[in-house]
């Protein structure tokens, strides 16, 4: 919440950001008011249970929420020009700010779980999965993506699943699904736009490869559409940025793809993967295809939380001054950027 407030007055303004703000206020409100309350108070308990899914509902468009604040902030007047001016700090902010609600709505949804109404299999643990079958939640996530694409274009790429196919480790099987479906969403679109109106049989299939070393767990995800310029691999994990001309409208459907046209999904993607100390790393050949790997921690010890910590030093680094170019073809590589 403090945080919030060191944006550029003019993103705070949005109608949007105002909600998101009001919303997070309304809740820091609701859940203090349990503060002196004794463990062994279970009218309490209940009344905290309801609160804590109150919260997590009031907050379930947080991220679509503030995605418009940032579409609102570019129509007003110099709303474009202070964004390109505030992209780093922006940049900064949201990188935070999602990590933060990744690791809130966690633990909004373990409690819930464990004391409240939520479904959950009966050998996980909360929300956690102590064997989370890799190869299962590969097939899941691709499947998903398989009929969006399917729905929009008509046509879609196989899926090849490598390596360790027996993989099981500790994690939580919904933020690997989120993470493989956004790459997947995104390998078939980019062979399918690649590759014309060929056929199913005659497309190059996506290919997962699973393999387990003594620090890291990796999946990579391998397609041949295509691939990006070098030049735009910065953007990808930039919010707001995406490579579609026109997203498909899934809107009332199940499994719509998730912020469809508002270009979240790689830097969230990524978000998920850092909570536990993993990551996800994009590499990709321009008129070939794209390589990324989803590294997660083999040791489950070391899984351990990445969060943002809220220190009076931030306010210096909202309110820095840019330093002047010092490389010779700076200016020229920022212009060859943005005309791309």
């Amino acid at each position: 919440m403090k945080e919030i407030d060191l944006l550029p007055s003019t993103l705070l303004s949005t109608p949007s950001m105002k909600l998101v703000r009001q919303c997070y206020v309304q809740s820091f409100r609701d859940v203090i008011r349990f503060r002196g309350a004794k463990r062994d108070d279970e009218a309490a308990a209940e009344r905290f249970t309801s609160v804590i899914g109150a919260v997590k509902e009031r907050h379930a468009d947080a991220v679509e929420t503030v995605a418009q604040g940032l579409v609102e902030m570019k129509e007003m007047r110099d709303g474009e020009k202070i964004l390109d001016e505030r992209r780093a700090e922006i940049q900064y902010f949201l990188d935070r700010f999602y990590a933060s609600r990744i690791s809130i709505r966690m633990l909004l949804s373990q409690h819930l779980v464990l004391f409240g109404n939520e479904c959950s299999y009966p050998d996980h643990i909360g929300v956690i999965d102590p064997r989370c079958d890799t190869s299962e939640i590969i097939y899941q996530a691709g499947e998903s993506a398989r009929i969006l694409c399917e729905h929009y274009y008509m046509n879609c790429p196989g899926v090849e699943i490598l390596g360790d196919t027996a993989l099981v480790i500790p994690y939580v099987p919904s933020h690997l699904y989120h993470i493989l479906f956004e790459l997947f969403k995104n390998s078939f679109r980019a062979v399918a736009e690649s590759r014309g109106k060929l056929t199913t049989m005659s497309m190059p299939p996506v290919k997962v490869f699973v393999a387990k070393g003594n620090e890291d767990i990796a999946i990579k995800i391998v397609d041949e559409g295509g691939g990006v310029p070098r030049s735009n691999l910065d953007n990808l994990f930039q919010y707001s940025y995406t490579t579609a001309s026109q997203e498909p409208d899934f809107s009332g459907r199940p499994f719509m793809a998730p912020l469809a046209g508002y270009g979240y999904g790689l830097p969230l993607a990524r978000l998920y993967a850092r909570y536990f100390n993993g990551d996800l790393v994009l590499t990709s050949v321009e008129g070939h295809g794209t390589d990324v790997i989803v590294y997660l921690k083999a040791l489950s010890e070391e899984a351990i939380e990445v969060l943002p910590i809220y220190n009076s030093s931030l306010t210096k680094y909202y309110e820095r001054k840019h330093a002047p170019a010092n490389w010779s073809n700076y200016g020229k590589s920022i212009q060859r950027r943005q005309s791309r």
